[in-house]
C-alpha cells in the first residue's frame, strides 16, 4: 500500500525533474530515492519514470499518478492544518424527533452553526426507537430521542424537557381519567414513538382498550385528525402552539407521572470533533431557554 511519504518522493522527483535535486531537497541520499521509486514501480507493477538524456520523464502511468499524489498531498496538507488551527469542521449527522426538529432545534443548531460555520450538520427524523436503530446502524451519529428508552452501551446528555398535553376536538366531552378513553381511536406516531408507548402504558394501567390506533407520521396531521373528531392524541405542549390547527382542539393535562417527559442527546463510541462541540452547547442552551421562559412568565404576569 502506498503511504505519503511515497507519494512526497515520487511529487519531488517530478517537480525537480530528477533523483539527485530531488534527494538534495528531501535531505536524503540519492541512492534511498532511486530505492524508494523502485519499490513504488514495484509495488503498483508499472514504470513510472523513462529516462531521456540525463533527465526522467514521467510515462502514462506516472501521469496518472501523479495527478492523484497532487490531490492526496494536498488532502492531507489541508487536514494537518485544520487540526492545528483547532478548527472544527466536517460533517454531523443527527437523528431527532420531529417535535425537537420543528420546536426545540432551530435556536440549538441556529446557534451551532453561528460558532461552527464550518461543520456541515444533516438532520433526519423519526420515532425514538427507529432513531436508535440507526445509530446502531451508524447511519447518524448522535440522536434526540425521548424517556422512555433502553440506554444500553450509549452514552447520552438531558438536553431538553417536553410537557406532554392529551388533545381531543373542540366541543367533545373532557377526558379526565384512563376510563374516559375506552373504546376512543388514538391518533398517534407509529409503533416506537415513546409518547405513544407512555399513553398505551397509562390506559393498559387501568385495563382500558383503545378501539383502534391511526398511525401518522407528522405531528400536523395528528393534531389536524384529532381537530376533525377522529380521536384523541398525545402532543408536546410547546409543539401544540405552533401547529396549524391548533385552535381547534382542546388540551388537558396527563397524570404527573407522564406529563413531564425528557428529551436526551444520545451517541455511541468516541464522539467527532463536531459531536463534541453540539454536546458542550447543550448546557448552555437549557441555560437560555430557561431564562426565556422565566422572561416570559413574568412578562405575562
Amino acid at each position: 500500500m502506498m503511504d505519503l511519504d511515497d507519494l512526497q518522493i515520487f511529487r519531488s522527483v517530478v517537480h525537480e525533474g530528477g533523483v539527485t535535486r530531488a534527494a538534495r531537497r528531501l535531505h536524503r541520499v540519492p541512492s534511498n530515492v532511486t530505492t524508494r521509486i523502485k519499490q513504488l514501480e514495484e509495488r503498483l507493477g508499472v514504470p513510472l519514470f523513462q529516462r531521456r538524456g540525463r533527465g526522467l520523464v514521467l510515462t502514462d502511468s506516472g501521469r496518472v499518478l501523479m495527478g492523484h499524489a497532487e490531490r492526496l498531498l494536498q488532502m492531507a496538507d489541508t487536514a494537518e492544518r485544520e487540526l492545528r488551527s483547532g478548527t472544527v469542521r466536517g460533517v454531523l449527522r443527527l437523528g431527532s424527533l420531529e417535535s425537537a426538529a420543528g420546536v426545540r432545534l432551530p435556536p440549538l443548531l441556529s446557534g451551532f452553526h453561528a460558532e461552527y460555520p464550518e461543520v456541515s450538520i444533516e438532520l433526519q427524523t423519526g420515532t425514538t426507537q427507529a432513531l436508535l436503530a440507526k445509530l446502531e446502524r451508524f447511519e447518524i451519529e448522535a440522536a434526540f430521542v425521548s424517556e422512555p428508552f433502553e440506554p444500553a452501551r450509549l452514552a447520552s446528555v438531558p438536553a431538553f424537557q417536553e410537557e406532554l398535553v392529551l388533545i381531543s376536538a373542540r366541543g367533545e366531552p373532557r377526558p379526565r381519567r384512563a376510563a374516559d378513553l375506552d373504546g376512543r381511536t388514538l391518533v398517534t406516531f407509529p409503533n416506537g414513538c415513546s409518547y405513544r408507548q407512555r399513553l398505551l402504558e397509562w390506559l393498559a394501567a387501568d385495563g382500558v382498550t383503545p378501539g383502534r390506533l391511526l398511525d401518522l407520521a407528522s405531528y400536523h396531521a395528528i393534531v389536524a385528525c384529532v381537530a376533525a373528531g377522529i380521536g384523541v392524541g398525545i402532543v408536546p405542549a410547546e409543539l401544540l402552539e405552533q401547529a396549524v390547527m391548533a385552535t381547534e382542539v382542546e388540551q388537558h393535562p396527563l397524570p404527573a407521572r407522564l406529563r413531564v417527559n425528557r428529551t436526551h442527546l444520545v451517541w455511541s463510541g468516541e464522539p467527532s470533533e463536531p459531536l463534541k462541540a453540539l454536546i458542550g452547547m447543550m448546557p448552555r442552551q437549557g441555560a437560555a431557554a430557561a431564562s426565556k421562559k422565566t422572561s416570559e412568565r413574568r412578562r405575562r404576569a
